[in-house]
């Protein structure tokens, strides 16, 4: 028999079965659906973050914060050796370290990074958050994307500008408006004149603090956007002024119970520096430089092995997670071509009499399989998708109510919709060995003495 014989068999005995086929066919269409829905929900939320982090070049960046005493400690026994060949080195993040880090090779720039906990006032709302001083060569990079307004022109202006989520947290849902208005930052500071013998008891029980309040005013020029996901590396809150308006503010930049326990030379510098490199294949000799002069480096680069080994354990259970449906539709297969047999028992044993052979009975029950698991994985990738598009306009619709923008959780790549009807049609096939197998077993004589 030809291929074409076997194909137009196959369809032939199927047809004479229409709603057994059909509803057998939906179980594989919905089995191959839930994979499918799984796998691309996974493969969306890997794609997002990664595109993510290579558009904002957040591989390209390093966050050096100084050593403990400890770890200077630890490594000054090994320095010392080198100390003849070597200039000493810098153990606190000041100018003199971002003058001097810009200087390597692949090195592009390099800021401070600063925080300090502020009460934002705006329009009779109040918020507390961390304020971040951000140069203005930052802000105009693609680090940060504005949703409205400019990034301030210069490090001099009395300007700044907020995330929408914040603006959204204050029941603002238009950005634009905001462009050109004033807002207040108050922050606090240690105040000894208020602290004496007489308020001590108030100031142990917490009542009566020595702080002082001091309160500035800024006009907002820009509203930038918030990620979906983690924000970037360098960016850490919701509000960013320049660099002198900070210096003149008055401000406790403590941002973290950790921060009393730096030594008295650490306190003096920058809690940690960012450093921005011209591509990512600096990252190791920039990091082997600045941990040579005695300070702790991170990057994400050192953490996509992790991220790449969490996607891959994620892929497994949900790839676990929708073969359960694949299971119980093959289940359904087997059951189909079972029954097939039995009411097709002396037509079997017909075609044998006639000279068809065991191989010729087991390709049609095969062909029979193959071709309910091709339209089971056609039907299934289109109800994947569409349930996935719904699936993402729900998601995305509540979650545009907490000022989180748009984002495609799904992701449909090429070889997901030709593996999707690959693996649905060999599952098919794998199903119909049973059945195939009993197919070519009938012996002829039996099965034309069956009624």
């Amino acid at each position: 028999m030809r291929i074409s014989d076997y194909i137009e068999q196959s369809f032939s005995n199927l047809w004479k079965k229409k709603l057994r086929t059909f509803l057998t066919t939906c179980g594989v269409a919905i089995g191959i659906g839930a994979l499918v829905s799984m796998i691309s929900f996974g493969k969306g939320i890997q794609k997002n973050i990664t595109d993510t982090f290579t558009e904002l070049e957040l591989f390209n960046y390093i966050t050096v914060s100084s050593a403990s005493g400890e770890d200077q400690m630890a490594e000054h026994s090994d320095e010392s050796e080198k100390k003849e060949n070597q200039a000493e080195p810098i153990h606190v993040l000041n100018e003199e370290f971002i003058q001097k880090v810009t200087k390597i090779n692949g090195v592009q720039s390099a800021f401070p990074e600063i925080r300090f906990p502020a009460l934002i006032r705006f329009e009779q709302e109040e918020k507390f958050s961390l304020v971040q001083v951000l140069p203005s060569n930052v802000c105009r990079s693609e680090l940060v994307k504005l949703r409205a307004g400019k990034s301030y022109e210069s490090d001099q202006q009395d300007s700044l500008i907020v995330s929408d989520s914040f603006l959204h947290s204050m029941k603002i849902k238009e950005p634009e408006a905001v462009i050109g208005q004033t807002i207040e930052i108050s922050t606090l500071t240690f105040d000894l004149s208020l602290f004496d013998l007489t308020n001590a008891v108030s100031v142990l029980q917490g009542t009566k603090l020595p702080f002082s309040k001091q309160s500035y005013t800024f006009t907002i020029v820009g509203v930038a956007e918030r990620m979906g996901f983690a924000g970037p590396m360098p960016l850490r809150s919701d509000v960013f002024i320049p660099p002198a308006a900070s210096e003149k503010m008055e401000k406790l930049s403590l941002t973290s119970i950790w921060d009393f326990f730096q030594t008295l030379e650490q306190t003096k510098g920058y809690s940690a520096v960012n450093v921005r490199l011209r591509s990512a294949k600096y990252i190791e000799p920039v990091k082997a430089q600045i941990e040579d002069w005695g300070f702790k480096t991170f990057a994400l680069v050192d953490q996509l092995h992790e991220i790449k080994t969490g996607f891959i354990f994620m892929d497994m259970f949900l790839f676990a997670v929708g073969m359960i449906a694949i299971t119980v539709a093959s289940l359904g297969i087997i059951n189909t071509m079972v029954m097939s047999i039995l009411e097709r028992y002396r037509d079997i044993g017909i075609m044998k009499a006639v000279g068809a052979t065991d191989k010729d009975v087991k390709r049609i029950f095969f062909f029979e399989s193959g071709a309910i698991g091709f339209w089971g994985g056609v039907f299934g990738l289109a109800l994947g998708w569409v349930v996935s598009i719904v699936i993402n306009l729900v998601i995305n619709y509540f979650l545009a109510k907490q000022g989180v923008p748009y984002v495609n959780y799904f992701s449909f790549p090429w070889w997901l919709c030709l593996g999707a009807i690959a693996f649905s049609i060999l599952i098919s096939l794998a199903a119909g060995i049973y059945p195939a197998s009993r197919a070519a077993r009938v012996d002829p004589v039996v099965a034309l003495r069956h009624d």
